[in-house]
């Protein structure tokens, strides 16, 4: 895999591989938080409302690590670490990173506002794992999942739209920050499409180099690294003691990952249909419905976030990723 003329070669040590993949992870990270402030100042300066920003714009900028590097990968012929980083990035962000958010902090959530939102996430996961079951995403089911993705835009600029403030005058910005802005959003774009790159091809030389398998870096360094942004915004919030804020993002962050990025892998895919393996189908796919359930369901009822939610999901991730660990080493294997 190339990115302006650079790739990592399987003949590079690991030490070099290890070494390109954190710079990876620092591109995408740093990159997308310029893309982000940049993308909301240049909307903002333009005339754009503000609810439009934060449900278009600054929703589906804070998941490009995880489609630029699924996207990447299926288009690479790597079609394992593409959908182990978009269905691990879900597990991820709701076990791990939910996780510590509920049981750091519980709160309460508008039942109203969580209720649809958290139905299109169980759905999202339940029906791309119904479509995934023969062994293969079809590209034609690229459509019905899109359009949960549109049915999930749509909502929240309808929501955004009644909860909006008057229309203000917008400051007319000072050419030289409407330059630097635009210079940092084209930066940011690039950092992430590099860092990607990076992500993706140390990584597959990381697992070559240590006899494992694409899926369980994609399940779990990958995932995870590209689930930086979400973690931070995580962190951000319990610092300022807004649990459900960072609910929020990840449940929005997690139906973009679901409804979009596979959908794109297929297509991408140079076999046509993205093939699915059965561990992927028999495991991975159940527990990141397991961990949107936990989350999910119980809130749905008692119209709380509990503390207990979040140990559960801890221990969710806990045992998903000792799993992979006992199934790569073969002291566990699942018969396929």
């Amino acid at each position: 895999m190339e990115i302006f003329g650079f790739s990592v070669p399987h003949g590079s040590s690991i030490f070099f591989a290890a070494a390109i993949f954190i710079v990876g992870l620092l591109f995408i990270t740093k990159g997308g938080d310029w893309f982000v402030d940049s993308a909301s100042f240049l909307a903002e300066a333009t005339g754009i409302p503000k609810f439009v920003i934060g449900a278009t714009i600054v929703s589906v900028a804070t998941t490009l690590p995880e489609l630029l590097v699924s996207a990447r990968a299926a288009a690479a012929g790597a079609n394992q670490m593409a959908i182990g980083n978009a269905v691990g990035s879900v597990t991820a962000n709701t076990a791990l990173i939910m996780g510590i958010s509920l049981s750091v902090l519980p709160s309460v959530v508008n039942r109203k506002s969580f209720s649809f939102r958290s139905s299109l996430l169980l759905l999202s996961g339940i029906l791309l794992w119904i479509l995934s079951s023969r062994g293969f995403l079809p590209r034609w089911s690229a459509f019905i999942l899109w359009g949960i993705f549109i049915v999930f835009v749509a909502d929240n600029l309808i929501e955004g739209k009644k909860c909006a403030e008057q229309p203000s005058a917008i400051h007319k910005a000072e050419k030289k920050d409407f330059l630097n802005k635009t210079a940092f959003f084209v930066i940011g774009a690039l950092a992430i499409v590099i860092g990607a790159e990076f992500l993706v091809s140390s990584g597959r030389v990381i697992a070559s180099k240590l006899g494992i398998s694409e899926n369980i870096v994609g399940f779990t360094i990958v995932a995870v690294g590209t689930s930086l942004p979400e973690l931070v915004t995580t962190l951000t919030a319990l610092r300022k003691k807004e649990a459900s804020l960072s609910v929020g993002n990840i449940i929005g962050a997690n139906i973009i990952d679901l409804t979009l990025i596979l959908p794109l892998c297929s297509f991408l895919n140079r076999g046509g249909a993205l093939p699915v393996d059965k561990v992927s189908l028999i495991f991975d796919f159940p527990v990141c419905v397991a961990a949107c359930g936990v989350a999910v369901i119980p809130t749905l009822i008692t119209g709380k976030l509990k503390r207990s939610q979040g140990i559960i999901l801890l221990g969710i991730y806990a045992a998903y990723i000792v799993f992979l660990i006992l199934n790569e080493t073969g002291a566990l294997s699942i018969s396929l």
